[in-house]
């Protein structure tokens, strides 16, 4: 089974560092109004004008705070140190508090980006325990974390219907990223949190898994049952997950177990097949905790980490972001 070691975690910064400050290619989410609002992405965006766009950015500081806490004597790790000293501070935090407050914000990066920021930010609570400036960064990002989490739970409360995709509206996706920073720091969060998955997912049963599509990067069936598995006791989703995946044993529905094939990793879209194989491992190695069959599950999960992970950095449509996934998935 493939961990994160060392080496593994050097590369993953290396490439995390190789972007994050990248301002282009950059794909706006940006509605302008008139015409000075055509901005450059660092204008826009003081910390997160990096990585093709605003959540890859997001999630690539995600991976260097996590491989900071996790090795923080890697020889990059000086790298991570410096850029958060420059970037983590209150004054482009307001900057980018001030994009919130733009006209027609409302749905910005909602709620993939949400959720990826909420992660970063208990990536760096963490940090504040372990590294000397660590606590400085934390409380520099919580104004902007506290504007998602009230964003997300105002969403989550109007919110009559999931978003059942494999791409960024995934609203499972969005509630097992924000999970353990609702758990310590937000119970109103959570407790929408948990409200919702019951109600959206608590009755469902016997999934199909009718994937993957050509431009999926997350299993719409796996990411459900890992968000189910975060919000529930875990007796109440043995419960429920025996009734949403009922022929797991006998390797059904069968998609599920076969790694997606990508044609052109140059493709933006195709190569979300890659993020696909990584997310379907994070999922496996979730799902397999405390299970008879882990060690299948493990299998499983590993085959699809071999099928993704010498491909990071084959083109920069998948470099600016794949780490993240190789990184929750080597972690799991």
């Amino acid at each position: 089974m493939t961990d994160l070691t060392p080496d593994l975690a050097a590369h993953f910064a290396d490439i995390a560092l190789g972007h994050v400050a990248r301002e282009y290619p950059n794909k706006l989410e940006h509605v302008l109004t008139k015409d000075g609002d055509a901005l450059t992405p660092r204008v826009l965006h003081p910390i997160f004008f990096g990585s093709f766009d605003w959540h890859s950015c997001v999630h690539g500081y995600w991976t260097l705070a996590s491989v900071l806490g996790r090795y923080p004597d890697l020889a990059q790790s000086v790298r991570i140190r410096a850029l958060f000293d420059a970037m983590l501070v209150s004054d482009k935090v307001k900057g980018e508090l001030d994009y919130l407050a733009r006209p027609y914000t409302g749905g910005f990066e909602r709620p993939y980006g949400w959720a990826w920021l909420i992660k970063l930010q208990t990536a760096l609570d963490a940090l504040a325990g372990t590294e000397k400036d660590g606590p400085r960064w934390a409380e520099a990002l919580r104004p902007l974390t506290e504007a998602f989490c009230d964003r997300l739970e105002a969403y989550l409360r109007k919110s009559d219907y999931p978003i059942r995709t494999g791409v960024h509206s995934s609203t499972a996706f969005a509630l097992t990223l924000a999970t353990d920073h609702a758990r310590g720091h937000a119970p109103g969060l959570l407790a929408a949190m948990t409200a919702k998955a019951e109600a959206w997912f608590g009755q469902d049963e016997d999934a199909r898994a009718w994937e993957p599509s050509g431009d999926e990067f997350l299993s719409a069936t796996l990411m459900e049952a890992v968000a189910m598995q975060a919000l529930m006791s875990p007796h109440a989703f043995a419960v429920w997950f025996a009734r949403f995946l009922p022929r797991l044993d006998a390797g059904e529905p069968r998609t599920l177990f076969t790694p997606a094939r990508v044609a052109d990793r140059s493709d933006g879209k195709m190569a979300h097949l890659d993020g696909l194989n990584l997310s379907r491992a994070w999922c496996f190695r979730r799902l397999a905790r405390g299970r008879s069959d882990a060690d299948r599950l493990l299998d499983i999960a590993q085959v699809h980490i071999d099928a993704a992970l010498p491909h990071l950095a084959a083109d920069y449509m998948g470099e600016h972001w794949l780490a993240s996934f190789a990184l929750l998935a080597l972690t799991a």
